[in-house]
């Protein structure tokens, strides 16, 4: 999958349509344009006054189809995907291409301002669709301030049509990130655990999707239990653990492959790998004559390094992103805490002290919080910083769980799962306001998520 974003691909693309003869010229951005102040600050309380973004359907200049897909639907479908994500993010009120006229190929460098400062857009995206002489698609995305008649972005794609959704993904952070100054994250993927069947006899099978749900697909058919998937930080493989009649497995799957290798293996409890920031090595904790130990191997499989060694559980195990640090969960003080130490065992030290107890602990990607499971009465998830400090519950609902984070650690995905003996399970999202709450769809009931980095 190769999808190309350039300034250059977009001029050269506008250059060589002859329907985009007449079009005036598209002003020079800058060269290295600064990102805008953000309009709220992530720890604060988000205004219900959210900024307004208008996204009408993206022009084309000629309806034409390549690979089944018609270009105009797909300018439609794309600013749909854009005002969707920007509304995921909790800081815009995006109008969609439903609510909004369509626009011509000529507005697309030369907005009407005056239209969309009268329906109280502050900003207004414009791009357009149309294939190109390989039988691919070419994607422009432009992002203006509408009260100063100033472009803000310009991207160009040269895609395929099977990625289009990819190429709105990447139009959706780049104009994030240019009014929020965050990094963006809107193009990366999810790996979770599908769920089906009753509650005592459930099927679990390993399925990857969009971050919002799109392009998804199973990857094991269910004849073994899968858990606990985690992508690499190259996007490349998910390491999962495999229960197969006694047989206890640990796998890495490559995903443009579709082939898979063992780690490791086992017939004790082995659960909840994790990979190390350069993907050379694999956390992952194993329970030996009830006793529970983190180990750490080699990405390629060998000897595994035991790294605690305690009466009592000790479980999870996640990096801190420089490869210094790692903490875990253990229960050697009476009773679940969350523990950091060096990646060789050495120096474990207790970071937390609040009422209740502590589980699944993720380190962000900035370094700057810890994730985790809080299990006092109802399970909610929080973060404090990597002392233990400033700790923050951001969720309050009978059973959330196992954190994951989103790549510019400002987002928590969560699965949930509800009250009595059915116990559905769903994937869920908050960011780091505790505001901004809602569930991502998927075809079956949702576990055990893991948000890996934004797509290259």
């Amino acid at each position: 999958m190769i999808l190309r974003s350039t300034a250059l691909a977009l001029v050269l693309a506008l250059a060589a349509s002859p329907a985009l003869a007449q079009v005036s010229p598209a002003p020079t951005p800058p060269a290295t344009p600064a990102p805008a102040e953000p309009r709220e600050t992530i720890e604060g309380t988000l205004s219900q006054d959210r900024a307004v973004i208008a996204v009408p359907a993206f022009a084309t200049p000629a309806v034409t189809t390549v690979a089944g897909l018609r270009t105009d639907s797909l300018g439609r479908q794309i600013a749909e995907v854009i005002a969707a994500d920007l509304e995921r993010s909790g800081l815009y009120a995006p109008l969609g291409p439903g609510s909004l006229r369509a626009i011509s190929m000529a507005e697309v460098t030369a907005p009407r301002f005056a239209d969309w400062q009268a329906r109280d857009a502050e900003n207004v995206v414009h791009g357009f669709v149309r294939t190109n002489s390989t039988g691919g698609l070419i994607v422009g995305c432009y992002l203006y301030d509408t009260d100063l008649g100033s472009e803000l972005v310009r991207q160009g794609f040269e895609i395929q049509p099977s990625d289009w959704r990819r190429a709105a993904h990447k139009c959706a952070d780049a104009i994030y990130s240019r009014l929020s100054g965050e990094a963006p994250f809107f193009d990366s993927r999810v790996a979770y655990i599908a769920e089906s069947g009753p509650k005592g006899n459930r099927i679990k099978r390993l399925a990857i999707m969009d971050s919002d749900g799109g392009n998804h697909r199973f990857i094991t058919n269910g004849q073994a239990l899968a858990i606990s998937p985690r992508f690499s930080p190259d996007y490349k493989k998910i390491v999962y653990v495999s229960y197969l009649n006694d047989r206890v497995r640990v796998f890495i799957y490559d995903v443009a492959a579709g082939t898979q290798k063992l780690v490791t293996e086992s017939r004790n409890a082995t659960f909840a790998p994790r990979w190390s920031p350069d993907g050379t090595q694999i956390l992952y904790s194993m329970a030996t004559g009830g006793n529970t130990d983190i180990y750490r191997i080699s990405a390629n499989g060998g000897t595994p390094v035991r790294l605690t060694n305690n009466p009592g559980i000790d479980v999870g195990g996640s990096f801190s992103p420089d490869g210094k640090k790692i903490v875990f969960e253990s229960d050697r003080s009476g009773g679940q805490q969350i523990y950091t130490m060096n990646i060789d065992g050495s120096n474990q030290q207790r970071i937390s002290f609040g009422g209740g107890r502590y589980a699944t602990p993720e380190w962000s990607p900035r370094g700057d919080l810890i994730a985790f499971t809080k299990m006092s009465g109802d399970f909610r998830i929080g973060v404090m910083t990597p002392s233990g400090g400033g700790e923050r519950l951001l969720t309050n609902d009978w059973q959330d769980e196992a954190p994951t984070w989103s790549p510019n650690g400002r987002v928590l995905q969560f699965f949930r799962t509800t009250r009595g003996a059915t116990g559905k399970s769903s994937l869920w999202q908050v960011d780091l306001t505790g505001v901004n709450m809602r569930r991502l769809q998927t075809p079956q009931d949702g576990s055990d998520p893991s948000w890996g980095p934004v797509l290259p």
